[in-house]
């Protein structure tokens, strides 16, 4: 498992840093300096997020800030923005319930499977009373607001095997099936979890591994799938959904805290209407690259989900994945599904 930073060494640190609004570029009330919105990301111009961002987050707050995305982690190395917002260093960042669980064990059951079921369940979760105590341990502690979730996708099981060769509707239906997965202790675990024996594997040798049959299959977001080319040398696709991943646009406290309520109020509805327009792309483009891949002969099909569900949602509860979960909490988030 990551280990987790020192967190009260690292909030000490931040406790005694003394970020004043100027340092965002907010001058006096009534002056006309526009408020600098600088956002560190590793997202390309072109990603989703970034499209959603620039096009309707950017124009919405565009009275009063000036929004200076900076993509590719040009300004900020990748896993460090949260930090530089901490210490008054960026305004804004995308960030990942991964990230927040190194300084916030709790957030690592955002990052298991089959806990968010699709977008609207990630969207109903993240405005839910129980994500409350999250984000305020996140201001209070991190000097870093939440203000939207972003949906990325949903990774689903890629097989080399025709549907008439293995038809998959239960865990127990891939038993002994190779199934490449990234190699960190928490990735091979939920390949475990799915019922498969998982296997590590370089992203760079899956396409050749898949070819050959070093490996029956694979788990990706249908995007990578395409991109890849994966369809070239699989027959199928179960569209288990065992991982729906997410973002969060992240903005410093204390620039909130500068902004007045009508500013507070067009910045949470600009990021609102970025995530769901990014949303809504999203899905919008996996239905269009499900045809894309009937077109290609793939056998494209869902399993019962509420089997995987179960059994994996069982496993990471018994593992020490769970450990820093808060009691009943997956219950609660469960019950805002189907």
């Amino acid at each position: 498992m990551r280990k987790y930073l020192n967190r009260r060494t690292f909030m000490a640190t931040v406790a005694a840093l003394t970020v004043s609004a100027s340092a965002f570029g907010v001058t006096a009330a009534g002056a006309a300096d526009k408020i600098k919105l600088r956002l560190s990301a590793p997202a390309s111009a072109t990603d989703q997020r970034a499209v959603a961002l620039t096009e309707v987050f950017a124009p919405a707050v565009s009275g009063f800030a000036e929004f200076e995305p900076h993509w590719n982690a040009t300004l900020f190395k990748q896993g460090t923005e949260l930090e530089a917002i901490a210490r008054g260093n960026l305004e804004m960042s995308i960030t990942s319930a991964q990230e927040l669980a190194v300084f916030f064990p709790e957030f690592s059951i955002f990052t298991a499977g089959y806990v968010h079921q699709d977008a609207a369940h990630q969207v109903a979760v993240f405005n839910d009373p129980l994500m409350d105590p999250f984000k305020q341990k996140v201001e209070d502690e991190l000097g870093v607001k939440l203000l939207s979730v972003m949906y990325l996708g949903r990774r689903q099981v890629n097989l080399r095997q025709s549907k008439d060769e293995l038809a998959v509707k239960t865990p127990a239906d891939l038993a002994g099936v190779n199934l490449r997965m990234p190699g960190t202790d928490a990735w091979q675990f939920l390949g475990k979890a799915l019922g498969a024996n998982p296997t590590p594997l370089a992203f760079t040798e899956v396409y050749t591994a898949l070819q050959t049959g070093a490996v029956d299959g694979q788990d990706n977001p249908l995007p990578t799938v395409v991109d890849a080319k994966f369809y070239e040398v699989t027959n199928q696709i179960i569209l288990t959904s065992h991982l729906v991943d997410l973002n969060y646009i992240a903005i410093s406290k204390t620039l909130w805290e500068s902004l007045s309520p009508e500013q507070q109020a067009t910045v949470q509805k600009a990021a609102d209407d970025a995530a769901e327009s990014g949303r809504q792309n999203q899905l919008k483009k996996e239905e269009e690259l499900v045809s894309f891949l009937k077109e290609q002969g793939m056998a494209i099909y869902e399993p019962d989900l509420a089997a995987f569900r179960n059994q994996v949602q069982s496993m990471y509860l018994n593992s020490e994945y769970a450990a820093n979960w808060p009691d009943g909490l997956l219950d609660k988030i469960n019950a805002l599904g189907n």
